[in-house]
């Protein structure tokens, strides 16, 4: 037993001095590829260079990218593009109508200021008690900005003739306003920027029925 445990103890320290030269030859210790073979891209030791990866010769899949959903509504600012209020409403009034028409008042809480909330509560809970549904209305045109004490910013809106509800005792879609519907939202900004503040009736009546919806 004691005359096999001395070429042990020499194979081990062989491969222990082997394992060490091969680090010292690694250039920052990358591994060295397996028996003597070259890795990808490089040159092998016989001097044939390295087979690459060759195509397969058929054309890839193109992938479809699915298109974008619809817009449920389009807010038009108009001449207003650059007032941050305007922009407040074009980023918050989808979700607002989108909303109504899921009758989700959570959205509406969570969203909006709280005098906005109480706004449109009641709406929300009428139409789930009468069983209305909201189709949304094609598009919002926004008329003029008024700047208005405390820093809030008045938008005098025009809504779209598309807006319309179903009746379920009359199964049909009652169209509120065949010429479009004049709407008022006032605009605060808040922590999360601009964002709807209150619903009210028109300081003064004007008309929708020469306005061109783009939807």
């Amino acid at each position: 037993m004691r005359g096999l445990g001395i070429p042990a103890t020499a194979l081990v320290c062989t491969l222990l001095l082997a394992g060490c030269a091969g680090s010292g030859n690694n250039d920052g210790g990358l591994p060295t590829p397996a028996e003597g073979g070259a890795s990808e891209g490089s040159t092998a030791t016989d001097g044939t260079p390295a087979p690459s990866s060759t195509p397969s010769g058929k054309p890839s899949t193109p992938v479809k990218t699915p298109a974008a959903p619809k817009a449920q509504v389009i807010v038009v600012p108009g001449n207003f593009a650059d007032n941050p209020a305007v922009q407040g409403l074009v980023a918050k009034y989808p979700i607002y109508y989108k909303a109504l028409m899921d009758r989700d008042e959570k959205v509406i809480k969570d969203t909006f200021p709280s005098f906005f909330y109480l706004d449109v509560v009641n709406s929300i809970h009428l139409a789930k008690s009468s069983g209305w549904v909201m189709r949304p209305p094609g598009s919002v045109v926004v008329m003029s900005v008024v700047q208005r004490p405390y820093k809030v910013v008045r938008l005098n809106l025009c809504v779209s003739q598309r807006t319309q509800y179903w009746n379920p005792k009359a199964k049909t879609w009652a169209k509120v306003a065949p010429k479009g519907m004049p709407e008022v939202i006032d605009m605060v900004e808040t922590g999360l920027g601009w964002a709807m503040y209150r619903k009210l009736q028109p300081e003064k009546s004007y008309s929708c029925a020469a306005v061109r919806f783009p939807a």
